[in-house]
């Protein structure tokens, strides 16, 4: 793969995180309005009266990446020292421009400390960058293994980050098996149809199996090695990071709640499907995905509310978790109508579309 195709992966990835950043900052977005106050008064503020631990290494967390990814894209052009500085003002620009809008959101108090939080997390993610940065995503190991097993093809830096974000859905705990495409739960519209629990299952096990058929054609489409035994990887992933979701979010009795008979006979069926799909020729695999995916999204949006979903929102409480579960429900909601047109565009190129 040529370095500029190798260099727009960590463009993306860096463009990408800004625009979660700008999200789960400004979640939910509404109710604007000017108070009147000076809004930069919370540059000089005191120390916030109501802050943990949790908060502090959460606002450090939440940058680090976006210190390491912005780093990394500028190596390409600047050397580690400046790429890392210039990272760091970024980063700490993006920060301080979130916290000032925050003053027009009612739901929403800008912070110093947030600020400064965020500030850290960048330069921490920027140094790692500068040192890590280029040979993690452009060269070295991983990235010779990458263009090894990765299609060479149009669009396939987005499709990795497509295959990232549907991982991502994962961890709403909130949002049926492999589920996504909710633009009920987006727009807050009522159900179409009343719970009828026979009928539910069914519907259940239809999302499952199509969704799963959906992703992993999509990741199989990517790959130009080994993609039966990758494919299973991520499909187990996905298990577990559904799993460990309830486990921590719900709790540890809660962990295996979501294997319900409709789930265990739509990824069975699923799996089947894929299988067998994953063996016809590319077309056809685009195909048989955009089917699937158009499917899924019809029969989410269809399906009623899930009593038993409904309960677990009120046992489990997000609290510290509002502004990323508002950003899991986001990138749930708007997956498949990003994965469509990606499937539309996606092109192999010639010598790498018979590698099977």
């Amino acid at each position: 793969m040529a370095n500029g195709a190798r260099t727009h992966l960590t463009l993306y990835l860096t463009s990408g995180y800004v625009l979660l950043i700008i999200y789960a900052s400004l979640y939910p977005m509404t109710g604007w309005h000017d108070s009147g106050g000076d809004p930069l008064a919370f540059l000089g503020a005191a120390w916030p009266r109501y802050y943990t631990g949790f908060d502090m290494a959460a606002n450090i967390v939440a940058y680090l990446p976006f210190g390491f990814f912005c780093t990394a894209a500028l190596r390409a052009r600047l050397g580690p020292l400046s790429a890392w500085l210039v990272a760091a003002l970024l980063c700490a620009g993006l920060s301080f421009a979130m916290e000032l809008l925050q003053n027009y959101l009612p739901s929403r108090v800008p912070s110093n400390l947030d600020l400064a939080c965020n500030s850290a997390g960048a330069l921490l993610g920027g140094l790692i960058g500068a040192r890590w940065g280029s040979r993690a995503l452009d060269e070295g190991r991983l990235a010779r293994w990458r263009r090894r097993i990765v299609r060479h093809a149009y669009g396939v830096d987005v499709g990795l980050l497509l295959i990232a974000a549907w991982l991502v859905t994962q961890l709403s705990p909130e949002t049926l098996l492999f589920g996504s495409g909710n633009l009920r739960q987006l727009l807050d519209l009522p159900p179409v149809q009343p719970f009828q629990p026979e009928r539910f299952v069914s519907l259940e096990a239809a999302i499952a199996a199509s969704g799963l058929v959906a992703a992993g054609l999509i990741a199989t489409l990517l790959l130009r090695r080994q993609t039966r035994l990758l494919t299973s990887l991520l499909l187990l992933a996905a298990v577990l990071i559904k799993t460990l979701t309830h486990a921590l979010l719900i709790g540890p009795a809660s962990a295996l709640a979501w294997i319900t008979p409709g789930n265990s006979a739509g990824m069975a069926i699923g799996l089947v499907l894929w299988w067998t799909a994953s063996f016809l020729v590319l077309p056809l695999q685009r195909a048989v995905a955009a089917v699937a995916l158009l499917f899924a999204t019809v029969m989410v949006n269809v399906a009623p509310e899930n009593p038993y979903l409904l309960n677990m929102l009120h046992v489990w409480n997000p609290g510290q978790f509002l502004n990323f579960n508002g950003l899991t429900r986001l990138i749930c909601s708007l997956w498949p109508f990003l994965a469509l047109p990606w499937l539309m565009i996606y092109r192999p190129e010639r010598h790498d579309a018979f590698h099977y």
